[in-house]
């Protein structure tokens, strides 16, 4: 007969005392020439403007005034966040924490997952980085995806992954 018992909250695992992998070091720069690339479009666009006749010199002040915020905000943020992320394997599951400000810790049973791939944009195979996708039973899409992995480690986390779930099985 199947049986569910209840677990008490303090017999939960501690994810604090835990030894997180960080994120590869190059992942805040790639970070930063992404958010670079779009925001010289955006300045690209405002700059138009300028060719726009009669137009008051008031809101094209503006949207620039706006762009170097957002410019500030898209230099500074990666260097906050990327140091809040990183993920941890364990016997049975892989752990991955992220958030600044909203911090969560999402745990993937390694018996859960069906499929593991890696991916890279062309900025980060320029920065040897890549991502890694878990996806698990009954989901409709990645249930996890860590991003700004070096594509060895990538590489390297997606067959002992997939071990780990073949193996889990197996024995289930």
């Amino acid at each position: 007969m199947f049986e569910n018992p209840e677990i008490a909250l303090d017999d939960l695992p501690d994810t604090d005392g835990l030894d997180w992998e960080r994120l590869h070091p190059l992942y805040t720069r790639a970070l930063r020439v992404a958010s670079a690339i779009i925001l010289t479009i955006i300045a690209l666009g405002i700059s138009a403007l300028n060719f726009v006749p009669n137009l008051p010199l008031a809101p094209v002040v503006a949207l620039y005034a706006l762009l170097a915020i957002a410019a500030a905000v898209a230099m500074i943020w990666p260097g906050v966040s990327v140091r809040r992320r990183g993920y941890v394997l364990r016997e049975k599951d892989i752990l991955f924490r992220r958030g600044v400000i909203w911090q969560s810790v999402t745990a993937i049973p390694f018996n859960r997952i069906q499929h593991v791939e890696t991916s890279s944009t062309p900025i980060e195979r320029k920065f040897g980085l890549a991502a890694l996708q878990l996806f698990t039973a009954g989901g409709s899409g990645g249930d996890l995806r860590i991003d700004g992995l070096g594509e060895d480690a990538a590489e390297s986390l997606r067959v002992f992954i997939l071990d780990k779930a073949g193996a889990a099985i197996e024995h289930d």
